[in-house]
């Protein structure tokens, strides 16, 4: 004897509505394709990770912009002052002497700036009986990149470095004592150097050190000195203090 038993999907989940297959077939072929870990947001756009990398970058340049505006230096003015010295023959000729001089920085980002200088001292000279003054005069303009100091101690932190390289047009203004006249003469320099940043009152000033060598060619490095047998060939080495304001 053969007993036949009824199933219906109603009884086995507790509901007595009927199980519609035609209706859910065609939910089923509506429903939107997603990749697993795609998850979808309020807007209706999915979240791909196989997306190309650059799609991120402009949220993160945007957080670079906002904390450059929060944290960051516009641009600096600020009075120079420092000692000034020569290399080679040009050391034995010329007298260290201090310089003084103004500067302004024009900031990009948070770590590079663009530096504008003028610079200026006298220095006594003295060569086989020749004697007299001479003027140097600089007018720099140069790029400061400012070290990463996220990764040091706090204490590190506070110098602030920074490598300085740039351009410099010297001015030379030669004078022998006992007489009315005066030489002049100009020389390209190039130059590079390092220094630190301390900041003052909470950041709205700051003081800071600096050395510089500047490599220089002036027009008679391969003329002898008045008739005597002595070329003035040389660079200028300057350390210096600074004292700004930010802004």
């Amino acid at each position: 004897m053969f007993v036949v038993m009824s199933w219906h999907p109603a009884n086995v989940f507790g509901s007595t509505s009927t199980w519609n297959t035609e209706s859910w077939i065609h939910n089923a072929a509506d429903a939107r394709p997603f990749l697993v870990g795609q998850v979808e947001n309020e807007s209706g756009d999915g979240y791909d990770p196989f997306s190309d990398f650059s799609d991120f970058e402009d949220a993160s340049e945007e957080e670079a912009d906002v904390n450059f505006f929060r944290n960051g230096r516009f641009f600096s003015l600020g009075l120079l002052g420092g000692y000034r010295v020569f290399t080679s023959v040009l050391g034995e000729i010329y007298q260290p002497a201090p310089y003084f001089g103004l500067f302004m920085n024009f900031f990009f980002d948070l770590r590079f700036a663009l530096q504008l200088a003028y610079l200026t001292g006298d220095h006594n000279y003295s060569v086989q009986g020749l004697a007299g003054t001479v003027t140097i005069q600089n007018i720099n303009v140069g790029a400061k990149y400012f070290l990463n100091t996220q990764n040091v101690t706090r204490g590190l932190a506070l110098f602030n470095p920074y490598l300085l390289i740039g351009l410099a047009q010297v001015y030379r203004i030669q004078r022998v004592t006992g007489s009315q006249g005066t030489s002049r003469d100009a020389a390209l320099a190039f130059e590079g150097g390092l220094g630190s940043e301390f900041p003052l009152m909470q950041g709205k000033m700051f003081c800071g050190i600096e050395a510089t060598y500047q490599y220089v060619n002036f027009p008679d490095e391969g003329n002898p000195i008045g008739g005597t047998n002595v070329y003035p060939q040389g660079d200028i080495v300057r350390f210096l203090a600074s004292l700004g304001i930010n802004f």
